[in-house]
């Protein structure tokens, strides 16, 4: 039985991206097959910022290609890696003296095609550097980063590192500046619902009614800690608590705070879990500089949100707040 409006299972990825772009045409285009590309090019003497992930969590990734962030989106097909051919031909698009910093998010899919792709565009002469995001802390604090997920930390990460390279920062500057960002953020996802896969209708988790897990992955992965939900001022200090546990803020510290919402989750709830961790946060003496409650990575119709709190440097919140974008889901007007 069919579900979602959708036309043929396998090409939802296509039609997705086709409408997407005809949407937002004056910001984005199709650059190639599940290629998304900026409308109006960045200049080639400015280092381009390329990310790939698989379809199915719009807006991201390539809701977030644009000026000021992304220049270039790799899209796979649902909840999947794209090829590394297909990220190779990216590559090859946006080759530049300056060079292309690659945005991959820690999954093993993910990394494999960077990995290949990456290898192939050094035999062909394209310089490339890798960023992995593994800000996922529901595996434990002390786990090592290669064994920790990327979540939607990525996204305002997109928004500093983009603002940089189109100040004309080298790209040795650029991956300085988003290393630190990486490392002073984490994430914790939870959820209530899982998603269907919308190519076979598939529950990629199940989770009882009354129950929460805090630690989902972004595909309804377990995380180890279900629990009976009982409010979201509860939910939201186990949540926040962990995150600071893990950071470490200092009084005075600026903050970035984001709730997520990934697909079934309102805004309603979603403010009310958020006004619960600024407090919380508050209490520590730690300044929420910029907070945003919205959706920037789905899970279909997930139910839950990822908190991300990241420990903001100066240059870090005049690149996030300051500085403008135009991407179609993050416009920064900018001082």
């Amino acid at each position: 039985m069919i579900t979602k409006f959708i036309n043929a299972t396998d090409q939802i990825t296509r039609e997705t991206l086709e409408g997407y772009t005809m949407a937002y045409a004056d910001k984005v285009k199709l650059g190639g097959e599940n290629i998304v590309v900026r409308a109006t090019p960045k200049s080639m003497d400015k280092v381009a910022i390329v990310t790939l992930g698989g379809s199915g969590h719009e807006p991201a990734l390539s809701g977030f290609v644009g000026e000021g962030m992304l220049d270039c989106s790799v899209v796979g097909d649902i909840f999947a890696a794209p090829g590394a051919q297909r990220l190779f031909q990216a590559l090859q698009l946006f080759k530049r003296d300056a060079g292309i910093l690659l945005v991959v998010l820690n999954h093993s899919g993910d990394v494999m095609s960077a990995n290949m792709a990456t290898q192939l565009a050094e035999r062909a002469g394209i310089k490339v550097v890798k960023l992995l995001t593994h800000e996922d802390i529901s595996a434990g604090l002390d786990v090592p980063d290669e064994d920790r997920r990327g979540l939607a930390g990525c996204i305002p990460l997109y928004k500093i590192i983009g603002a940089a390279a189109e100040q004309g920062k080298s790209i040795e500057e650029i991956a300085e500046i988003g290393e630190r960002f990486i490392g002073q953020t984490a994430t914790l996802a939870v959820a209530m619902r899982s998603c269907t896969h919308p190519q076979n209708g598939a529950v990629i988790a199940e989770l009882p009614e009354g129950e929460i897990e805090i630690g989902m992955g972004q595909h309804g992965e377990g995380g180890g800690g279900r629990q009976m939900l009982t409010s979201a001022d509860d939910v939201a200090s186990q949540m926040i608590t962990q995150l600071m546990s893990k950071l470490k803020p200092a009084k005075g510290d600026k903050v970035l705070l984001i709730i997520n919402g990934v697909g079934a989750t309102t805004h309603m709830e979603m403010s009310i879990v958020f006004r619960k961790a600024a407090m919380l946060l508050a209490e520590k003496g730690v300044v929420v500089a910029d907070g945003k409650i919205t959706e920037l990575l789905t899970v279909q119709e997930q139910a839950g949100f990822q908190m991300i709190l990241s420990i903001l440097d100066e240059d870090h919140v005049e690149l996030l707040k300051n500085a403008p974008s135009n991407a179609p889901y993050w416009v920064n007007i900018g001082k």
